[in-house]
């Protein structure tokens, strides 16, 4: 999937700007606070209709502002044009188009722009909680498989009424509780089955990633753990309910699931240096990314890399270039403060770029390099046009 253009109205601190990207490696540049994240927020926006970073779609509209507005204007991998549209209107709940044509649903959405963003934040995969990780999986299964969404609602709804009726103060009706927990088992199977063969096959192209970057220095490991692992989770979640009654919310069940990170046999979040966390999270997106690829309606996703160098050493930053400038990856979009450094590192490469500048919200394009052979085919270009 290839974004050609972006348009952008009153989202966060962006007025009014419409971009035209390059179809490989396009590279943000400005201080600080100036909204280079914020046009990655938007491009992100138009894959899940929410922000990466804060859930309020109303505080996303520019300050006194009456409504925001993004258009992409997409090519995908057989060169046929999508257009999405998200908007929101102070008071007005927010519209998903696809084509011009509303979606019944939003959820219907997700998976059609299969997207990978990386960022500071996602060290919270590490020294974060176990909701983290589970979001993480959920992010990712949930762009190729809709069953395991349809499955992630319905548990959802069913955990929060058992935890409503665990809560109460008269006792709970057995007959009630005894449908709940069937449907929270039956629909966490399949949230299980759904993570683990996530988690099986995404282990070697992980570690594939890992090796390349740190150079085969880090020796870490990933393993996937679960309340189902015990035993059928209906009867994992029955044993202690009245244990559950007196906490007052349920112990167990795929609302416990977690993703256990080590190096060299030890716990990452205690013994992993900041290079190295960074490290093992960066492994972990690129190797998302290969498995959306192959997942996700066989559609190459688009990559975001925001502020990622830091805390990195320039060895371990070529070897992140080197790959998602291999023939692997597709469209990468890559924010940093420093543009000389990116200068520096892509015209040793032969493949387009464009460099963009931001400052107060304002963006324009400030270098690029175009190479004949990089072009997209006549076909593609037809359709464009």
């Amino acid at each position: 999937m290839i974004l050609k253009t972006l348009t952008i109205v009153n989202f966060k601190n962006i007025a009014m700007s419409s971009i035209e990207w390059s179809e490989k490696m396009n590279c943000i540049v400005g201080q600080n606070g100036v909204g280079k994240t914020n046009i990655l927020d938007a491009i992100y926006y138009l894959s899940f209709c929410r922000s990466i970073s804060n859930p309020i779609d109303s505080q996303l509209i520019r300050h006194e502002q009456p409504y925001f507005m993004i258009e992409g204007r997409y090519y995908t991998d057989e060169g046929e044009l999508e257009v999405v549209t998200c908007a929101l209107k102070r008071g007005v709940k927010k519209k998903v188009k696809r084509n011009d044509k509303a979606y019944g649903k939003i959820a219907d959405h997700i998976g059609l722009v299969p997207i990978v963003f990386v960022s500071p934040s996602d060290t919270s995969l590490i020294d974060g909680g176990s909701e983290d990780r589970r979001r993480f999986m959920d992010m990712v299964i949930s762009q190729y498989n809709r069953k395991y969404l349809d499955a992630l609602v319905r548990y959802g709804k069913a955990l929060q009424q058992r935890n409503t009726l665990l809560k109460a103060e008269e006792e709970p009706d057995g007959a009630l509780m005894d449908i709940l927990e069937m449907q929270m088992a039956e629909e966490g199977e399949v949230i299980y089955e759904a993570r683990k063969d996530f988690v099986e096959r995404l282990m070697p192209v992980f570690l594939h990633y890992q090796h390349i970057i740190a150079s085969e220095k880090d020796k870490v490991g990933l393993t996937y753990t679960s309340h189902c692992q015990r035993g059928p989770l209906l009867e994992v979640i029955r044993r202690d309910r009245a244990k559950d009654r007196v906490i007052g919310y349920s112990l167990h069940g795929i609302h416990k699931d977690d993703l256990d990170f080590t190096i060299d046999g030890r716990p990452l979040k205690k013994e992993g240096s900041q290079g190295q966390n960074k490290t093992f999270v960066i492994a972990l997106k690129l190797a998302q990314f290969d498995f959306l690829k192959r997942t996700a309606s066989m559609t190459t996703p688009i990559l975001l890399l925001d502020d990622i160098f830091d805390k990195l050493d320039s060895e371990r930053v070529a070897r992140i270039v080197d790959i998602v400038l291999g023939d692997d990856f597709g469209q990468t979009f890559i924010t940093d403060t420093d543009r000389s450094h990116l200068e520096r590192i892509l015209k040793s490469y032969s493949y387009d770029y464009r460099i963009f500048s931001v400052a107060a919200g304002e963006v324009k394009m400030i270098a690029e390099q175009y190479k004949a052979e990089q072009n997209l085919t006549e076909s593609r270009k037809e359709k464009m046009e």
